[in-house]
């Protein structure tokens, strides 16, 4: 069965995602699933979001990478208070940055730049206060119907 990603790149993804939110009360989740069971990337990591309860972060600036690695698609959303805050330009080249890594095959690599800049954005806009608890998981999830993912 084909693997989008090994454990090694899985477990720096992860790091990333940590290292992200070390300065930030910001979440970001990392989907990544075989085929985009939607019309559309975004509209299929809007249903992912609210499938992980994203969007109960308590200032709304969690944020989802979504991938479709057999689909070739990708997409980026961001809750409401993040989006507010560096609009969508940023979500765009963000997914731009995030396909010219997938291009060269450089998954670990496009998937961790791409959190570190989202990380960036987060901490200027919702630096980390003293009493943070990280609301969400830090793991990458997989649709439990793709396992071979």
């Amino acid at each position: 069965m084909a693997k989008f990603l090994s454990q090694a790149q899985e477990e720096h993804i992860v790091e990333a995602i940590q290292q992200a939110e070390e300065a930030t009360s910001g979440e970001i989740r990392v989907h990544i699933e075989k085929k985009c069971k939607a019309e559309s990337p975004i509209e299929r990591a809007q249903q992912m979001f609210s499938e992980l309860k994203m969007h109960e972060t308590e200032l709304r600036n969690g944020v989802i990478v979504y991938v479709a690695w057999k689909d070739h698609k990708v997409a980026i959303w961001g809750d409401k208070g993040i989006h507010e805050k560096v609009g969508q330009s940023f979500w765009e080249e963000e997914v731009d940055l995030l396909i010219s890594f997938f291009k060269k095959e450089e998954y670990e690599t496009g998937l961790s730049e791409v959190i570190l800049q989202i990380g960036q954005k987060l901490k200027e806009n919702f630096p980390y206060q003293s009493d943070d608890v990280n609301e969400l998981s830090n793991t990458i999830s997989y649709n439990k119907e793709q396992d071979d993912a």
